[in-house]
């Protein structure tokens, strides 16, 4: 039982690696695979216009999460992951920075 609980304990004080504090960082949406739902998680070093957009493998584009002037420090969306089972791309823009990770849907 204790060997269980310090398990779960560890499992669930998942914390994020700290930026340096004057760079971006995209981490990898989590769960991953996901059903039905998953969460993209950002830092921003500064106030940024950022744009975060859901594509397709054929890279299409299927949904913007966001597109608004966000404050410095870590953000999340959640994508409700609305499409057919499959693999896509989630791409983070904010000012000069842009980066695509992938996440695969499982229906």
């Amino acid at each position: 039982h204790v060997l269980t609980t310090k398990f779960l304990e560890q499992i669930t004080n998942v914390q994020l690696s700290s930026p340096r504090d004057d760079s971006f960082v995209l981490y990898q949406n989590y769960p991953n695979p996901f059903n039905p739902s998953t969460t993209i998680t950002f830092y921003l070093p500064e106030q940024r216009d950022v744009t975060v957009n859901i594509y397709n493998a054929l890279g299409q584009l299927i949904t913007t999460l966001v597109a608004e002037r966000m404050e410095l420090g870590y953000h999340s969306v959640t994508w409700a992951g609305e499409a057919p089972s499959g693999i896509y791309f989630y791409r983070v823009q904010a000012g000069g920075f842009q980066q695509t990770k992938k996440m695969i849907l499982v229906r």
